[in-house]
């Protein structure tokens, strides 16, 4: 069983900057497959960044060059680094765990319990 605890929500002005975290719990946290969605408003919960083993980092294309995700094993908490802020970037932000195999993510998704970001213009 996984338990993932997020923080880091605000609200913030339009260009500010924020950093989410997600602490999991669990032995095999730090090698699973790790992810931030978001889910606005009225609108369809979407992937925004992905750690997958063996494949590095990846972005939906509206946060490429102004989201960063990492991962600090030795903490078992995976971020989200956000930067450039905009009105559209407002949603709730989640974060999610699988287990991994190779490159490969299997099993029950993990999810947080999720953490607002509202950006003003």
């Amino acid at each position: 069983q996984v338990q993932l605890v997020e923080s880091g929500g605000a609200s913030v002005a339009a260009g500010g900057s924020l950093r989410l975290s997600c602490a999991g719990s669990g032995s095999y946290y730090a090698t699973g497959c790790m992810a931030w969605f978001r889910q606005a408003p009225g609108k369809k919960r979407e992937g925004v960044a992905f750690i997958t083993p063996g494949e590095g980092t990846r972005y939906t294309d509206s946060v490429k060059g102004r989201f960063t995700m990492s991962k600090d094993n030795t903490k078992n908490t995976h971020y989200l680094q956000m930067n450039g802020l905009k009105p559209e970037d407002t949603a709730m932000y989640y974060c999610w765990w699988r287990h991994a195999s190779g490159s490969n993510c299997y099993g029950e998704p993990y999810w947080g319990q999720g953490t607002q970001v509202t950006v003003s213009s």
